[in-house]
């Protein structure tokens, strides 16, 4: 119970504990370091296999069409179109009107 007293009572910092002008600084540790290294070597792989693709532009031009994609995404299209209504206009509504 006395520690959880002491704690009530301890003074912190104002506001957000990491942003501001009397904020807390976390200490760099070796762990810390090691972990900035792994994702900037994470970064500098990514950034290399962006720049140096794997297929060639002409590879890379014709490969959608071999596949059908865009037939299998029209076909898709074209069965969430007919689950929806059809379209009606003014004049089909009000049609049993005209008398």
């Amino acid at each position: 119970m006395r520690l959880s007293v002491v704690n009530f009572f301890k003074k912190s910092v104002n506001g957000h504990i990491f942003r501001g002008k009397y904020r807390l600084i976390k200490r760099v540790t070796p762990r810390s370091v090691q972990s900035l290294v792994r994702e900037y070597e994470q970064t500098e792989a990514n950034m290399k296999l962006l720049l140096h693709p794997y297929l060639t532009k002409e590879q890379s031009s014709g490969h959608a069409k071999e596949l059908g994609k865009k037939e299998q995404i029209v076909a898709k299209w074209r069965e969430e179109q007919l689950k929806m209504k059809p379209h009606v206009t003014i004049a089909e509504r009000l049609a049993h009107l005209n008398v």
